[in-house]
């Protein structure tokens, strides 16, 4: 291999290490068998979301995952590999992929990093399965109010039978 090939694979290596280190999470996928129009479908999805989904060579993968101090990747760093970065929202690229892979079958989780953790497929299953981040938000948002709507029906409930009372 000539030196410029070498150093051009380096730097690729390098760019992809960058990647993992800043990313909130990393979800790897197996996109064998998807059609065209369902991957640029995937890709709008993701790309809306704020998330950045490649295709790279697993040799490469392989050494910026080992540059990036991620032991245990190289099982899922076979054939075909997509792998797509999010480095706003963990939640967002598993979630779309494991929506998306509901309706195209041949799309596959393979695996992933989680805030700087490797992850298992598992894993990866149990953070799609999350609600959004509004949905979280908006479930903490209901429980700090309870109490306070709890105050105000005993208060309610105190004025009516005073009114009664005086009736």
């Amino acid at each position: 291999m000539s030196e410029a090939i070498i150093a051009k694979k380096a730097q690729e290596v390098e760019i992809v290490t960058e990647k993992f280190k800043a990313a909130a999470s990393v979800v790897i996928v197996d996109y064998r068998g998807l059609t065209v129009d369902e991957v640029t479908r995937l890709r709008k999805q993701l790309r809306d979301a704020g998330v950045e989904i490649k295709v790279i060579k697993n040799s490469i993968l392989s050494r910026a995952a080992k540059a990036a101090g991620l032991e245990g990747l190289d099982e899922v760093f076979t054939g075909p590999t997509a792998i797509a970065f999010s480095n706003e929202d963990v939640v967002a690229p598993a979630k779309i992929i494991d929506e998306f892979a509901q309706e195209a079958k041949a799309l596959e989780i393979k695996g992933g990093v989680i805030e700087g953790k490797v992850s298992s497929l598992e894993e990866m299953i149990a953070l799609a399965k999350l609600p959004s981040r509004e949905g979280l938000l908006s479930m903490l948002l209901s429980v700090l109010q309870a109490p306070v709507r709890n105050v105000a029906y005993a208060v309610n409930a105190v004025i009516e039978s005073k009114d009664e009372e005086v009736a």
